[in-house]
């Protein structure tokens, strides 16, 4: 979907300068929201393609303001009321209730997990069907929009780039994210010239990107 978590290669956002040496967790909350939110895609019955798309439904402002892990923390929430771990207001009751009111929390509701087994550990799965595409092919990115999760970033959408290599399959994110099934597929590591995602004026350089193969389709 095309939301604000989708930021890569837009104008305006400045240089990006990351405090050095940066540490893994700046604040110690911040540690305890990394494992909450790993236990909420177990509670849950989700997978980890949920739980980024779980990212990328927070709110604008939301998503800005909360910063990284906060970010992980509203995620881990929207899980668990996609599963009727806990009921939609649970937490904001909680938070009323321990600052001194006088409320009643919702009641625990029925839980509704996904039917769904993985049919392997991680990500990575076998498949017979040869690749689509060959290093060295020129081929161009799809304009994919939908409502629903894609690991195709907008500014590489409707683009030209080169085959470089073909990585192992995996499962893809825009069905696996939604229990539609994992339907496998190649991948590839592909190159972008940098005018042609930023226009003439811009840096010459390459840009690589792993991309599925539904992603991408033979140039005319």
């Amino acid at each position: 979907m095309d939301g604000i978590h989708d930021m890569g290669g837009m104008h305006g956002w400045g240089d990006l300068a990351p405090p050095l040496p940066e540490p893994v967790f700046t604040e110690r909350w911040e540690g305890r929201a990394f494992a909450l939110s790993l236990l909420s895609m177990r509670l849950s019955g989700r997978n980890l393609d949920a739980f980024r798309h779980a990212l990328e439904r927070l709110q604008p402002i939301d998503y800005l303001a909360d910063g990284y892990y906060g970010r992980w923390l509203h995620a881990a929430e929207l899980l668990l009321t996609d599963s009727n771990i806990i009921a939609k207001d649970a937490v904001d009751a909680r938070i009323r209730a321990n600052a001194g009111e006088e409320i009643e929390e919702p009641p625990v509701p029925e839980p509704t997990k996904p039917d769904y087994q993985p049919t392997g550990p991680g990500s990575l799965r076998s498949i017979d069907d040869p690749p689509k595409f060959s290093v060295g092919e020129r081929v161009m990115t799809r304009d994919l929009h939908t409502a629903g999760h894609t690991k195709l970033a907008r500014y590489l959408r409707r683009r030209p780039c080169l085959i470089q290599s073909i990585r192992p399959a995996a499962l893809l994110p825009d069905t696996h994210a939604h229990f539609l099934g994992e339907n496998a597929q190649h991948v590839y590591a592909v190159t972008f010239d940098s005018q042609e995602l930023w226009g003439a004026e811009a840096e010459k350089f390459e840009l690589t990107a792993d991309l599925y193969e539904s992603y991408l389709e033979a140039v005319a």
